[in-house]
């Protein structure tokens, strides 16, 4: 399964078999794990076999079967959020790849101390439940290319590439509060500025790193870069 084949199979998952994640599979999480955690500074950790996290209280009706998941932590910084959301994504793709589902989740979880360790500073900024779905999905509703970027006949077709997989990206509630915006060639290189709009539910800052992963994959190969809003 390719990465662009990923995100079009990719749903929200809430419902997991009980079935413990092979070891292959852990590994291959790990390694994902530590290489995110190296190019994105983060703290990110996987955890396995722990089914405290997701039950009772605010999980209850939400999660059932979750005994897997990744606890999302850094270093409390500005861009900590959009440095997660970017990262965490990554990982989700490789978990559909591997066969896994997966959920992000922002308030539905218990902090387990046992499972995971923070140093000083750190701070956790979401988990993502992971695990074999019991789940189909359903289908979401999602905004068009022209809601949510500058896509018109007149620009690269790459650029319509990105918008269309940046659609397709888990954004908090499905708000999908983003722009694109294509802005031309500057020293011989594409602009594309990323912005962020206002939400009462927030998490917008996490959705915008979802939402660029998803661009760049979707752009394929395309030589641009990203500027600041």
């Amino acid at each position: 399964m390719t990465l662009l084949e990923a995100i079009e199979a990719r749903h929200s998952v809430r419902r997991y078999i009980d079935k413990p994640l092979s070891a292959d599979i852990i590994e291959a999480l790990q390694a994902k794990v530590d290489e995110c955690n190296r190019d994105g500074n983060l703290h990110i950790q996987l955890v396995t076999d722990e089914p405290k996290g997701f039950s009772g209280g605010l999980a209850y009706g939400t999660f059932s079967g979750v005994s897997n998941y990744m606890v999302m932590a850094g270093t409390k910084a500005d861009d900590l959020d959009e440095r997660i959301g970017y990262y965490g994504e990554q990982l989700v793709l490789l978990a559909q790849q591997l066969g896994l589902g997966s959920c992000w989740a922002g308030l539905t979880y218990r902090k387990i101390k046992s499972a995971y360790s923070l140093a000083d500073g750190e701070k956790i900024a979401c988990m993502i439940a992971i695990g074999y779905p019991d789940d189909a999905g359903r289908n979401m509703k999602r905004k068009t290319a022209e809601q949510v970027s500058n896509a018109s006949d007149a620009i690269p077709e790459w650029f319509i590439r990105g918008v269309e997989a940046a659609l397709k990206a888990p954004t908090a509630v499905n708000q999908q509060k983003f722009h694109l915006e294509y802005l031309g060639m500057e020293g011989g290189v594409h602009q594309v500025r990323a912005k962020r709009g206002f939400s009462m539910v927030g998490y917008t800052k996490m959705d915008l790193g979802i939402v660029k992963l998803h661009f760049e994959i979707g752009a394929g190969d395309a030589k641009f870069k990203w500027v600041g809003a």
